[in-house]
């Protein structure tokens, strides 16, 4: 069976039994604490945490997740992957242990023909939680499992809780037993090898308090609610549906496992070693094209470092395995074609997934030169210092910084008979993670910090949003908070939050800034409102600081935004809406957003591109935009079903989490947005839109900046000002300035190499007499001394080897020179044939005049460079060269 169709199955199981089918969230996590979604609960874990109430009593997806904490694992085990899919049935108040317990049976154990998955009974072996009498009792007696095909485990295995103090509870899990040739029997408490969990069933009816580990906190108390989640691993599932050893054998992946095998020439199956390579390149194409699918990009930093390195991984192996041309594009196009039964939106958006990755291919082929380079200059300064260990930093420094693969360290370094400190790379990787482990602890707490929050949303039903219509209305306080807490009442000067029933203040949020203005309290009271933020869904946090008088909880107030303020970010994002559509007209799909921000008078998008935009096409798309303008297009906005939105062609932000109802902003029939944004009625209210220009904010995604209406006639109006003045300093028409300016600069920069050129020549002239000044030092014909200040690096290194070829008579002879460039000593230092062979080295001579500077430097041995701090140290750098050379000789 394959994997579409095991997805396939499991929707239609459940949405026959009244389960409402949520589509998959995207991997991007729209959850603070997380930086991919990791389980299929995520998407549901605010109606699990009580933060919002669930619009249906059941509901089913399949989730795509992304997990990479043992990132060094994939291959090497049967069933882990960085990329999975989670099947999961919920219940929130609903049915309870027993009905879990018969889908999950009847699902697994009907026949092909009517819908199941056609598993035999005898099996499937179940654990569950060593207190949970309940679910023994359902599994044997209502289910009837024999007894010893049930085995109770411990809180670790069989207890979930999300890690923090919450809804949690036991579990019971599904285990299929593969047969002997897997290993011994004893059921999944003896052999998980032989006996694979493939659905976990989980009973939350408790709450639990703070504590440390997965075991080690209290029970407080039954929920009011019991809820159930559960999750079946849809590649466990097709692992054993199609009768295979692996998660990697099965359709999903096998396909990318030969075309890598195609490019490679490596049979899979042939070794250990390279069937675990083989597997790496076909877990981590994957997981990179579903990430770059639902928005990510590659960076250094968060979930774009998470695709970085997977991707990197990828090409590594493929390297090791033989590969040494480019193999993106073509395992791409595998993982496009399997993957986009299930999501065909991979399909529809290919050539933007094309593109991001085969730049981040082009960048890191790149990467494995500069690394090269710099990993062969710590090998030879590792051998000249005697050693044959690389050290761990440098290691780490190559791979943190470069993104060079700890695994290509080792092989190069061995190739040049050296190893590498890998205990002090494995200490100094782990200090980062544990580092960033504990970053990840502290935003867990986050979660105690919203309570005030939900109490009102759960008290009040949230805040009704007016904005869309009116810039003021009435409203009552229905909660205070100062100094960050809870509060009755608040006076002057007081910091606070302020929670209104209703309100025209826009909550910042989709790339607008919130609202600013005023609240007045009846009774005189005044609160100015400096931000709007929703730290959770559908509250209202209006933060300011009263300015006069008291407010109070159950105070009638009048709620006033600055008109202009949301005037001017009404036209930016407007403008934004356009700039995305004309830029998505000029350069393809592939310009998707990937961010934006819309402040008063002026914003800032960023959209996908591999390259610079040149500058015509910018031309082109403000020309478009205020084009658009002029033709005064009305700017309408309507609540529609996601689905129709879809189909009318509205465009989605990456990365935005929508529900089944959302607004579509339509302008004229230029641009169709989902958006919660507010906007300007008419595309002329704009005025004019001037582009700033754009620039790269990271691997494959640029950002162009821009201002709207007044601002940008200021702009406009400044540059004409200097544009005049221009004209009027060179005697030109405007059209001519640029040619005008590029004959000025053209002719002094001539000037400026005629200059360097006398210069140079004044440099070089002193050398007959500095050769002629050479002193005798043990045999040595040295020449030191010091040239004019201010003369460069590049000449005084052609002067000093003009002296060395003036020595003559076979002598052996150094050179050592000095000069000060903007205030630091500078010296070149060279030997000939004769010298070197009595065993005087450029290279020491320098490091030894550089000292003495104040400094450092380094080279070849027959030319070398440094330079320091200290000019009035010269006198005692060239005494230091004089000694060096007279020991060495």
């Amino acid at each position: 069976m394959e994997s579409a169709e095991i997805r396939r199955r499991w929707l239609r199981f459940f949405e026959e039994r009244g389960h409402t089918v949520v589509p998959s969230a995207s991997l991007i996590a729209d959850d603070p604490t997380l930086l991919l979604v990791p389980a299929g609960m995520v998407p549901f874990k605010p109606y699990f945490l009580g933060e919002v109430k669930p619009p249906f009593a059941r509901a089913t997806s399949v989730q795509k997740c992304v997990r990479t904490p043992d990132i060094e694992e994939v291959g090497k085990t049967t069933r882990h992957g960085t990329f999975f899919q989670m099947c999961g049935n919920f219940s929130f108040g609903d049915y309870f242990k027993e009905g879990a317990i018969r889908y999950a049976w009847e699902l697994l154990t009907e026949p092909l023909d009517r819908g199941g998955y056609g598993l035999e009974p005898e099996k499937l072996w179940i654990t569950v939680y060593e207190e949970d009498d309940e679910a023994e009792q359902i599994w044997r007696d209502v289910i009837g499992v024999p007894a010893e095909r049930i085995q109770r485990l411990g809180k670790g295995p069989n207890f979930w809780s999300m890690g923090v103090p919450g809804p949690c509870g036991p579990c019971s899990e599904i285990n299929y037993d593969r047969g002997p040739e897997f290993g011994a029997e004893g059921g999944p408490a003896v052999n998980d090898e032989r006996y694979v969990e493939i659905w976990n069933l989980v009973f939350m009816q408790y709450e639990r308090g703070a504590g440390e580990g997965k075991e080690d906190f209290p029970i407080l108390g039954d929920l009011p609610a019991k809820n159930i989640d559960t999750g079946l691993g849809l590649e466990r599932l097709a692992m054993i549906l199609q009768g295979v050893r692996n998660m990697y054998e099965t359709d999903t992946l096998r396909v990318v496992i030969d075309k890598a095998t195609e490019l490679t020439g490596v049979p899979y199956g042939r070794s250990h070693d390279t069937d675990v390579a083989l597997r790496v390149v076909a877990d981590h194409m994957r997981t990179s094209v579903m990430l770059i699918g639902d928005g990510v990009t590659p960076g250094n930093e968060g979930r774009g470092y998470v695709l970085r390195r997977i991707m990197r991984r990828a090409i590594r192996n493929m390297r090791l395995l033989g590969a040494h041309e480019p193999v993106v594009a073509e395992l791409l196009d595998v993982v496009i074609g399997i993957m986009g039964l299930q999501y065909p939106e991979l399909v529809t958006d290919r050539g933007r997934i094309e593109t991001v990755a085969l730049a981040e291919e082009a960048n890191f082929l790149k990467t494995l030169k500069t690394g090269t380079n710099i990993l062969d200059t710590a090998v030879t300064e590792t051998k000249a210092k005697g050693g044959t260990v690389l050290a761990g930093d440098q290691a780490f420094l190559l791979h943190d910084t470069w993104g060079f693969p700890i695994d290509l360290t080792l092989e190069m370094a061995a190739e040049q008979g050296l190893s590498v400190d890998e205990d002090g790379f494995r200490r100094l990787m782990k200090e980062q993670r544990d580092r960033a482990k504990a970053d990840a602890r502290a935003k867990k707490t986050g979660h105690a910090d919203l309570s005030a929050y939900r109490e009102v949303a759960d008290r009040t039903g949230g805040t009704e949003f007016t904005g869309y219509a009116v810039d003021r209305n009435e409203a009552t306080v229905v909660g205070l908070l100062v100094d960050g807490l809870p509060s009755p009442a608040a006076t002057e000067g007081d910091e606070v939050e302020v929670v209104l029933d209703r309100t025209p203040f826009y909550a910042e949020g989709g790339g607008q800034l919130a609202d600013t203005g005023r609240i007045r309290v009846e009774g005189g009271a005044v609160v100015e409102v400096r931000d709007v933020q929703q730290p959770v869904p559908g509250v209202s946090v209006h933060k300011g600081v009263v300015q006069v008088g008291e407010v109070t909880v159950g105070a009638s107030v009048l709620a006033q935004i600055d008109q202009v303020r949301r005037r001017a970010i009404a036209r930016a994002h407007s403008a934004t809406h356009l700039t995305h559509q004309a830029l998505r007209d000029a350069l393809g799909p592939t310009a998707a957003q990937a961010g934006s921000e819309n402040s008063p008078g002026r914003f800032r998008f960023d959209f996908g591109s591999p390259t610079a935009v040149p500058g015509t096409v910018l031309t082109d798309v403000e020309q478009k935009i205020n084009e658009v303008l002029a033709r005064e297009l009305d700017v309408t906005a309507e609540i529609l079903p996601i689905a129709e939105a879809k189909r009318q062609g509205a465009i989605a932000e990456f990365g935005e989490k929508y529900g089944e109802q959302v607004r579509v902003v339509t302008i004229g029939d230029y641009s169709k947005e989902l958006c919660g944004g507010t906007h300007v009625g008419n595309t002329a209210q704009l005025g004019l839109v001037k582009l700033l220009g754009e620039s790269s904010i990271g691997s494959g995604v640029r950002r162009v900046e821009a201002l709207v209406g007044v601002d940008a006639y200021n702009f406009l109006a400044r540059e004409h000002t200097v544009v005049a003045q221009l004209t009027e300093l060179v005697k030109g028409r405007p059209e001519e300035l640029p040619d005008r300016i590029a004959g000025m600069l053209g002719r002094l920069k001539d000037a400026e190499k005629e200059i360097e050129r006398f210069r140079a020549e004044k440099v070089l002239q002193a050398a007959a007499g500095l050769a002629e000044s050479a002193e005798d030092v043990k045999g040595v014909a040295l020449v030191t001394g010091t040239v004019p200040e201010g003369t460069g690096a590049d000449d005084l290194r052609k002067l000093v080897l003009d002296v060395r070829q003036r020595v003559t008579g076979g002598r052996p002879a150094v050179v050592a020179l000095f000069t000060v460039v903007k205030g630091r000593p500078l010296t070149v230092v060279a030997t000939n044939e004769a010298a070197r062979e009595r065993g005087v080295k450029a290279g020491e001579l320098v490091r030894t005049a550089a000292t003495a500077l104040g400094g450092g430097g380094g080279g070849k041995d027959d030319v070398a460079q440094g330079g320091g701090q200290n000019p009035a140290a010269v006198p005692e750098a060239v005494e230091a060269v004089r000694r060096l050379v007279a020991e060495k000789a």
